[in-house]
């Protein structure tokens, strides 16, 4: 058996390449190129549509609008700090349905991780019943 390609070789080989490619695939996280886009601004929501002690999601324009006391409006991006994800509820907290991290409704900051960073929060300013996100 003088050949270099010997059965066991290629088997060998080709088995290293698949282990390498899947390897690589298997640990990717968000990078520049993937990472969804940030908030779509600027954006107007009725002020009736954030309850009190709550909030409201806007996935398409990837915002969280709250109301933690009444009248008092802030906004923040919907886009989780840990992996990216677009959060999911908002009930007494921001929370995320990848990881299940939750952030506060008054200032975006972790409540709970694997997050250790809060949402970034944006301009919101009330005129009338609308709340303009900037």
């Amino acid at each position: 058996m003088n050949s270099l390609l010997t059965r066991r070789g290629v088997l060998i080989g080709g088995g290293l390449c698949t282990l390498a490619v899947c390897g690589v695939a298997g640990c990717s996280s968000y990078g520049p190129e993937d990472a969804p886009a940030g908030p779509v601004l600027p954006m107007t929501v009725p002020t009736s549509d954030v309850p009190v002690g709550g909030g409201k999601i806007y996935a398409d324009h990837k915002i969280v609008v709250t109301q933690p006391t009444a009248g008092h409006y802030k906004a923040f991006s919907a886009i989780c700090t840990h992996q990216g994800c677009v959060v999911g509820e908002v009930t007494t907290t921001i929370g995320c349905p990848c990881h299940g991290s939750k952030f506060a409704i008054a200032d975006g900051s972790v409540v709970n991780g694997p997050a250790t960073a809060p949402l970034p929060a944006l301009n919101a300013s009330v005129s009338g019943s609308k709340v303009t996100v900037r």
